[in-house]
């Protein structure tokens, strides 16, 4: 991880602010002037990692203002979060920190549980923009030869260089929000920030406060001035994710803004002046959500200026191949594996199936392919569950069904973003863990009974039952760390693939602390796996 630099002439705050940090693992760099903090980030441009990852800085020192070192470094580095220390008296130079880009402010004398937590705030800030940069600069033109594809890419090169706003619409997992960051790409907003938030997935009390911001003291908690996404976006575009589940009331404040340009932060008296284009997308149909009072009609119209529908991936299914290609190759670039290859028998069972997940669940089966595929080359007989259950059987003339049905199996995820149903297959043996096959007799495999192929109703709970009981037939005497440390391992795996490589976002999905999936990640040798 990058460091947190620490700018400030004060030896006994670099002190404090650095042993706080180290003990919550943070590591740090520190510097007594604004001078040597612009001649290292020079040097640091040579090497990415040597930068900082949130930079910390008192706003008067000898030699140059924490304000204008601010200034520098948001016109090379404008993703950086930079929080100010002030003193509480210095009111007009917070005032001043909050226009220049700060992420916040620490007022002096401050409170040490609360700087490393503000910290930590600005550390996820931070690792949230690198990866929605990484996947930015990482993905490719869109990818389609379909016919419903070419309208909606002729669509984005009309609107190239116009600033209307957009109503995306489609199912849930189509890509409207890759439709989205295309529109920004090829946009005059081209250079300006590309600010997404599903309204959806933000609790009703706390999405005014994340759309439009906040003054200090407006309600219990809010000890700082907070930009919203509005703000955030200033100059360039807010995309609004599930915009049809938008509370009533937060559909008027967003109506005003479009209307007239100007919103208030939530306590404050003086209107904030808008300069942002507008992308929405929504997988219902608002037109229903109108006439049933749940969508204002006139915000419907605002937004409704240029419709784009997304088609469901059943609908272009000769892009399958194409995308599962691209899929494979960039998890394996993510997992820094060797690319899985696919069989044209392969790929064929996935074009026959309907996807209803869209192109979200096809990336998630390419994720566990990569992980979970035993050769390099898949064929259809490593396509997960969830697709061989809709293969033909050998009396139609299709492939014939897996003979035994091992375990459990982890399977990618539906397009809810939760776990798909688990069918019984086996349990793999994770990374550095030793096989089933390891605990049987010193002469060769452990045998296990051949088992009539399952019916995919079988719960994933009776397979482990099965493998448990082969595991004591056999007479090994670890059992429980055996399994648990393989489940474990699987279960972290398949959660970093989902989130990419984050173990933030994968702790926070698998409800468990940052420390704990760190701890378990070293305890079971899986660092090697995520490189």
């Amino acid at each position: 991880m990058k460091p947190i630099w620490i700018v400030d002439d004060d030896q006994s705050i670099r002190f404090v602010l650095e042993k706080a940090l180290l003990r919550e693992d943070l590591p740090t760099r520190s510097f007594t002037n604004t001078r040597e903090v612009l001649a290292a980030l020079e040097a640091a441009n040579d090497d990415e990692m040597q930068g900082p990852q949130v930079l910390v800085s008192d706003i008067r020192m000898p030699g140059g203002s924490g304000l204008d070192l601010l200034d520098k470094i948001k016109q090379k580095h404008p993703g950086l979060p930079v929080i100010i220390m002030t003193a509480f008296s210095d009111l007009d130079s917070a005032v001043s920190a909050f226009q220049g880009g700060a992420f916040e402010y620490l007022p002096k004398p401050f409170d040490l549980p609360r700087a490393v937590e503000l910290i930590r705030r600005a550390v996820d800030e931070s690792q949230r923009e690198e990866v929605a940069e990484e996947r930015m600069q990482a993905t490719p033109e869109m990818l389609g030869q379909a016919p419903a594809m070419q309208d909606v890419f002729r669509a984005i090169g009309r609107l190239s260089q116009s600033n209307v706003t957009v109503l995306i619409t489609g199912e849930s997992g189509s890509g409207k929000e890759l439709v989205a960051r295309a529109l920004h790409k090829h946009s005059p907003r081209a250079n300006g920030p590309f600010v997404a938030i599903n309204t959806a997935a933000i609790p009703k009390d706390l999405l005014e406060s994340e759309l439009f911001g906040h003054e200090r003291g407006a309600f219990t908690g809010a000890q700082t001035m907070r930009r919203g996404r509005f703000e955030q976006a200033e100059g360039g575009t807010l995309f609004l994710d599930e915009i049809g589940d938008m509370p009533f009331d937060l559909q008027t404040r967003l109506l005003r803004v479009l209307s007239d340009g100007h919103f208030y932060r939530v306590g404050g008296h003086n209107a904030v002046k808008a300069n942002v284009r507008v992308i929405a997308a929504t997988h219902q149909d608002l037109e229903q959500r109108v006439k049933h009072g749940g969508f204002r009609e006139d915000l419907f119209h605002r937004l409704n200026v240029i419709r784009l529908r997304l088609p469901a991936l059943r609908e272009r299914k000769e892009d399958v191949p194409s995308l599962t290609r691209h899929f494979l190759q960039q998890s394996a670039k993510q997992l820094g594996v060797e690319p899985k290859r696919i069989s044209d028998a392969a790929l064929a069972q996935l074009s026959a199936f309907n996807f209803p997940g869209n192109v979200r669940q096809l990336e998630n089966i390419c994720h566990w392919l990569t992980v979970m595929a035993p050769a390099q080359l898949v064929e259809p007989k490593d396509l997960p569950p969830e697709v061989l259950a809709n293969a033909p059987t050998e009396s139609s003339g299709g492939a014939a069904a897996p003979a035994f049905a091992p375990a459990v199996a982890l399977q990618p995820t539906s397009a809810d973003g939760h776990l798909a149903e688990m069918a019984p297959a086996s349990l793999p043996s994770a990374p550095h863990l030793p096989s089933t096959a390891a605990y049987g007799a010193a002469s060769g495999p452990m045998p296990v009974a051949p088992v009539a192929a399952v019916p995919v109703a079988q719960s994933w709970e009776q397979g482990l039952d099965a493998e448990a009981q082969a595991l004591l037939a056999a007479g090994q005497p670890d059992v429980w760390d055996a399994l648990t440390r393989r489940f474990e391992s699987h279960l972290i795996l398949t959660a970093l693939s989902f989130t990419r490589g984050r173990r933030i976002e994968a702790a926070q999905k698998l409800g468990i602390g940052r420390n704990t999936i760190t701890r378990k990640i070293a305890e079971l040798g899986l660092d090697q796996d995520e490189a």
